[in-house]
């Protein structure tokens, strides 16, 4: 049912277990395909290239998990002011979401993708040996186990997985493996003691505890103060950093060597991986502030400088020049009235003094011409 998980898993650690054989075995990878760091260092090498595949995802992730928290005075706003209307706040929170393009799936996409991994890990490891009565085993017989594929291992790379040991521990087998199951191991190595799988075990199981605490611990130091203030984080965080490594030391005696391989190896992995992202992050906000602080110095007057407001200079320059039209326009008028009432006034006057002489009967002559008007012109001109 799970086989688009289980092959590919199956395909990378094919491959590495061929890598590490052929460096074990010195060129000859028959004599090196059965040795125990061969087979663990093609699990723990599963895990970093599953990992180096979700890289980007990760990255978005912490990016996701900061933006949340710079979100978080809004939604807190929002979900004051529609505590009454759940049906607005979903649409108000989306939009939200989009104006600032966030997308809350990102936050667990790369834990989502851990999961099918770590169950086609299992799966695939677990059937190696497939002799024991437990739900998903075969009840095969040791004979008929060893001469049976797993998914795209050969009979002979299963015979090869159960000659593997790492001190003399099978790294399929369990502490609490039933002793049918160690059985099937007697023709490849012997049927291994429990105490060997302990000496292996118990150290693996105590390593990926402390690495599951320290990687919480450095996700807890990064959250904010409001972040972790919130109820529902502070169990959350609670949970990450006592539980979930102590869960890891209650359930180690269950699962096998491999898998304890895998949770070291993957908590490795994260520790490492979370330093180098949230470092350079941490790099690109502190340069995106200081070229923030150096635009506003630039903008910034210089001292003794008088700060000049160029859009209220550049609008009262424009009011002052429509200003002017419409007195240039009111001083033309005037003077074209003034100048047009001169005429008009001295012929009234040449008017009424010939209306003088016409009422006189007498002809104006030449010793009673009066002078034109043009001296009166003159005269109001000096007037002016």
């Amino acid at each position: 049912m799970l086989d688009f998980i289980y092959y590919p898993v199956s395909w990378i650690l094919w491959f590495w277990h061929r890598i590490f054989g052929f460096v074990f075995g010195l060129g000859d990878f028959d004599k090196g395909a059965s040795n125990g760091f061969a087979w663990a260092l093609a699990v723990v090498f599963l895990v970093f290239t599953l990992r180096l595949v979700l890289y980007k995802p990760f990255v978005k992730q912490v990016r996701t998990t900061r933006q949340m928290q710079e979100l978080q005075p809004q939604i807190k706003e929002l979900q004051r002011k529609y505590k009454n209307d759940r049906q607005k706040m979903a649409v108000e929170m989306q939009k939200l979401q989009k104006d600032h393009g966030f997308n809350p799936l990102m936050g667990c996409l790369p834990v989502l993708a851990q999961v099918p991994v770590f169950i086609g890990l299992y799966h695939v490891l677990r059937s190696f040996n497939r002799t024991g009565s437990g739900i998903g085993q075969l009840h095969m017989t040791p004979e008929q186990n060893a001469m049976t594929p797993n998914y795209v291992f050969s009979a002979h790379d299963v015979q090869s997985f159960l000659s593997a040991r790492i001190f003399g521990a099978p790294i399929s087998a369990a502490i609490t493996s039933p002793k049918a199951t160690l059985d099937a191991y007697a023709d490849y190595g012997g049927i291994p003691h429990v105490w060997n799988m302990v000496v292996v075990a118990v150290p693996l199981m105590i390593i990926a505890g402390l690495a599951t605490h320290f990687n919480a611990r450095a996700s807890v130091a990064r959250q904010s103060a409001e972040a972790a203030a919130n109820p529902q984080a502070a169990l959350m965080n609670k949970l990450a950093l006592w539980v979930f490594p102590l869960g890891v030391v209650v359930g180690g005696p269950f699962l096998p060597i491999a898998i304890l391989l895998y949770w070291v190896s993957n908590n490795i992995w994260t520790y490492g991986q979370q330093h180098l992202v949230f470092g350079r992050i941490d790099k690109e906000e502190q340069k995106k502030k200081e070229e923030a602080i150096e635009r506003k110095a630039q903008n910034a007057p210089k001292p003794g400088v008088k700060p000049t407001a160029k859009k209220k200079s550049g609008a009262a320059e424009a009011s002052a020049a429509d200003g002017d039209k419409p007195a240039a326009a009111t001083n033309g008028t005037s003077a074209a009235t003034t100048s047009e009432s001169t005429p008009s006034s001295s012929s009234a006057k040449a008017g009424s003094a010939s209306g003088k002489s016409g009422s006189s009967g007498k002809s104006p002559g030449p010793g009673n011409r009066k002078r034109s008007g043009n001296r009166g012109r003159a005269n109001q001109k000096r007037r002016r």
